[in-house]
């Protein structure tokens, strides 16, 4: 969790961390044992206290990305970061970057361009492949692949693929700039749930009073003791009903959890009906137990848990991560050389669903009827973004070729 420059092993990769939340990335990545975050960028101010007892030896960079130099940040192996989800067009992106300065995600990009690590990893939403009629991921996805990156993407479960009981599903994007990394990539198969609900929320023990909802107190507290009623099940309060979640699990944990409504997750403990605690939020988030919370108030430390990730899986993503960058130095390096200003780029995409695939530069030409020619020879159509679009909305499965003209 907290860096010792004496332990760190000559052969870790470094990494730096925009949108940093409170490190559950960067957490995620060194418990891979491969991995070494040596900068953090997050502008919350709460979430900047929970970094800097957890990070004490990280540099922290305070300010909004939009002030941040890209020579002031470190180079490093890896850039990470998990952004805000926003719109911007597929026209208005291909009339410059500057155009798009604003969005966040160009930001980040501003610094992986400059600095060129050998790997990038993105974390957000699932929503974002769909997000804007699937405009927002295809022009995330095109930007990256332009800047020589070779990605996969895949939309994961935390109780499927990290032994968490949550329902939580997460885009991640992978890029490389070794093809042979790229090659050697996959994303982390599934496993079996094993840990229960009890491994992540204490029923036993009584906690401070103000957690638990009582009669008198609650208005709606009749309803609640009406259906309340196991400790296999997480509930949650849906301002006329109750609902019970049945599979076990809990429901995704969303930033607002802490500030009443229907967003909160509720049990029934040994000692009564209540919410659950800030620490266990940070459980369910596999957060390990010697993680620590600071002072702060608990509207925040819920808004923290709720918007962090799943740790075990981004650990699990990180050891893949390793694992290809290490079969890959063996051989001989295989980059993307893009030449934008002169070429027309064919993008090969392969969408093994609308939540998983892979894509990359296949080819540069002088003449759109050369990349029209290759196309048909790798008998692999090029979809225009009309009918890209339409593919997300079917969710099918398919191998083309996008083609940016110069």
């Amino acid at each position: 969790m907290t860096q010792n420059n004496d332990a760190v092993s000559t052969k870790n990769y470094t990494i730096a961390s925009f949108f940093g939340g409170v490190g559950g990335i960067d957490l995620g990545f060194e418990e891979a044992k491969k991995f070494s975050t040596v900068y953090i960028n997050e502008f919350d101010k709460n979430a900047q206290e929970t970094i800097t007892i957890n990070f004490p030896e990280v540099s922290l960079d305070r300010r909004d990305i939009h002030e941040v130099n890209e020579d002031e940040v470190p180079s490093t192996d890896v850039v990470v970061g998990g952004f805000p989800c926003q719109a911007f067009s597929i026209a208005g992106y291909r009339k410059g970057f500057e155009d798009e300065r604003g969005d966040l995600f160009f930001e980040l990009l501003r610094i992986i361009k400059y600095h060129k690590p050998k790997v990038i990893f993105i974390e957000n939403v699932k929503n974002m492949v769909t997000h804007d009629h699937g405009n927002t991921f295809k022009v995330i996805r095109e930007a990256l692949t332009l800047n020589g990156y070779y990605i996969k993407w895949k939309v994961i479960n935390a109780k499927d693929y990290g032994n968490i009981p949550q329902n939580r599903e997460r885009i991640y994007i992978t890029g490389f700039l070794d093809k042979n990394a790229f090659d050697e990539f996959e994303f982390p198969n599934k496993v079996e749930l094993t840990n229960g609900l009890d491994t992540v929320i204490d029923f036993n023990t009584k906690v401070d009073d103000k957690y638990y909802y009582r009669q008198g107190i609650q208005p709606f507290y009749d309803k609640l003791e009406e259906a309340i009623i196991s400790q296999n099940s997480v509930y949650q309060w849906r301002r006329q009903y109750v609902r019970e979640n049945k599979s076990g699990v809990v429901p995704t944990l969303t930033a607002n959890m802490g500030t009443g409504g229907h967003n909160v997750p509720l049990i029934l403990s040994d000692h009564g009906i209540r919410k659950l605690t800030p620490r266990e939020t940070f459980n369910i988030q596999g957060f390990p137990k010697d993680f620590k919370l600071p002072e702060i108030s608990n509207a925040q430390l819920y808004k923290q848990a709720g918007n962090s990730v799943v740790v075990p899986v981004i650990k699990r993503i990180a050891e893949n991560i390793a694992n290809a960058l290490e079969l890959a130095e063996s051989k001989t390096k295989i980059y993307n050389t893009i030449e934008m200003s002169n070429k027309n780029i064919l993008i090969y995409v392969d969408m093994k669903s609308r939540f998983e695939g892979e894509s990359f530069v296949q080819a540069y030409f002088d003449e759109v009827s050369e990349a029209n020619d290759f196309a048909r020879t790798k008998e692999i159509p090029i979809l225009s973004d009309e009918e890209y679009l339409k593919l997300v909305k079917r969710d099918v499965s398919k191998c083309f070729y996008s083609l940016q003209e110069k």
